[in-house]
Parts: C-alpha cells; sequence; structure tokens
C-alpha cells in the first residue's frame, strides 16, 4: 500500500487513497501511526476522489475516527496540491460537513492555506457536553477534576474542544494529565480535546494542545480556532487572533458566519506500507 506522510506544524499524518486501502481503517490507522512498529503519526487520512472533490474521513493513533482535523485538512490539501490539483481551492467532504482549503502560497512540496472551518457550535447538545442540564453555552463551567475545580469553555467546531485559560501555562507533567482526565471526563460522551490557553495581548494567544485519541500535540488546527473561539467568547481577544504553538504560528479569523484559519502543511514522505 502506497502512502505518503504530512505534517502542520508537527502534528503529522498519514495519507492514503481509499482504492488502496484494505481492511479495517481502524486497525490500520492503530498500526501505521505506531511510532515505533508503524510509520508513525497522529493519525491517518484516507481520501477518494470524484472530479474536484474529495472526501476526507481521518483516524486518531488509537484508531477511533474524529469528524474533523484542521492540521488533517491542510495536510490533505498540500497532498492534494502536490499530486498536480491545479484549482484555486479544494473541497472535501467530512462528517462534520463541507469544508475548502484556498491555496495561499507554495514552495516546493511547503503550501499555505486558508481553511474554512465553518460555524462553531455552542449548545451543550451539539458539542455534546452533558452534565444533565441542556445548556445555550458552556463558558467557565467550574468541572472538578482531582480535588480542583477548574472552569472550561467548550466549543465544537466540528469536534468537541474544552478550553482552559491560564496566567501561567501550567507544567509539562500537569498539563498531561489534566488532558487525559478531561478527554476521558464522563460529562462528554464522545470525549473531547483539551487546550490549555494563555492569553498574551488582544490579538496573541498561546496553546498547548491534549488531543483526543493520541495525546500531546506540537500543534492542532481546529484545537487553535476553538481556543481563539473561546477566548473571543470571552472578550479577550478580537477579531483576528495568532495562535502560537509549540511548532509555530496560525492566524485565525472570526466573522459572524463561520471561522477561518490560515498555516502551513508540508508534504515530508512517501513510502510502502508492507503488511
Amino acid at each position: 500500500m502506497k502512502f505518503y506522510k504530512a505534517h502542520a506544524l508537527g502534528n503529522d499524518f498519514i495519507i492514503v487513497e481509499k482504492p488502496q486501502v484494505k481492511g479495517d481503517p481502524h486497525t490500520l490507522a492503530k498500526e501505521l501511526s505506531h511510532r515505533h512498529f508503524g510509520a508513525g503519526s497522529d493519525g491517518l487520512i484516507i481520501l477518494s476522489r470524484e472530479g474536484d472533490k474529495f472526501s476526507f474521513r481521518i483516524f486518531n493513533a488509537d484508531g477511533s475516527e474524529a469528524e474533523i482535523s484542521g492540521n488533517g485538512l491542510r495536510c490533505a490539501a498540500a497532498y492534494v496540491y502536490y499530486q498536480g490539483y491545479d484549482g484555486e481551492e479544494v473541497e472535501f467532504e467530512t462528517l462534520a460537513g463541507i469544508r475548502r482549503a484556498r491555496l495561499m502560497k507554495r514552495e516546493g512540496n511547503r503550501f499555505i492555506f486558508e481553511i474554512s472551518m465553518g460555524k462553531p457550535k455552542l449548545s451543550s447538545r451539539e458539542i455534546p457536553f452533558d452534565d444533565g442540564v441542556a445548556r445555550e453555552k458552556v463558558v467557565d463551567y467550574p468541572l472538578y477534576i482531582g480535588n480542583r475545580t477548574f472552569p472550561i469553555t467548550v466549543v465544537s467546531v466540528g469536534n468537541p474542544h474544552s478550553v482552559l485559560f491560564f496566567e501561567n501555562l501550567p507544567s509539562s507533567v500537569e498539563w498531561k494529565e489534566l488532558g487525559k482526565e478531561i478527554e476521558e471526563h464522563p460529562f462528554f460522551p464522545e470525549r473531547t480535546n483539551v487546550e490549555f490557553v494563555k492569553v498574551l495581548d488582544p490579538g496573541t494567544i498561546q496553546v498547548l494542545f491534549w488531543e483526543r485519541g493520541v495525546g500531546e500535540t506540537f500543534s492542532s488546527g481546529s484545537g487553535s480556532c476553538a481556543s481563539a473561539y473561546a477566548a473571543y467568547l470571552k472578550g479577550l481577544v478580537g477579531e483576528r487572533v495568532r495562535v502560537k504553538t509549540m511548532a509555530g504560528d496560525v492566524m485565525v479569523e472570526i466573522t459572524d458566519d463561520e471561522i477561518k484559519m490560515m498555516g502551513p502543511a508540508e508534504v515530508v514522505f512517501r513510502g510502502e506500507w508492507l503488511k
């Protein structure tokens, strides 16, 4: 099975076209993604094409299927353009709906895209978040974790995110422990991604990412969008936000209709899976 590998600020994915996939994609994702016994990645993207449109399925390193991934979309778009696609933008059909990637710049195998991430969902039913009470918004909700209470703001940008704000970001050990506990908290029936945010100024935030089904990642596109939007909901930032990740920056723009994200992706590897 032929595959390619791409990353978006260190968040890396194996990309395979659907006709080559044999067997269960959940199992394949776990095997391919393993850092020691596989090719190594944060997840597997399976693409299929019909004309100028592509279907997009993404599986986390633990084999679970995600609805969407902002960085995964940028990586998929990079692969599509690397293979010779020449349109101004490419359209992907995802479990979260149609998403479009517009090519902004190309330098060899490295691309910069603007991704339309859709309109965020705020109600507890749509996220989903279930503490037994229907809520129009979940902002600064007091979540009890390990004998401490953390105010979380929860949004969906096609997948669920819990965002925590700090004056000083927690230590590596602490935020990873918190990330795992919050991801698997019973109030999240489909688990959740977790972001730890420090607001640097009204146009800039710094974020650490705990990704559902993966764990720590250098960056996250949907997590960047969710973090920026949560900060916007709380009145901490404006409509344009620079998100500083462990591996570089992305820009998030918030409008009444949708969130847009601009950032890089690079095709770095191709190979053949022999199993």
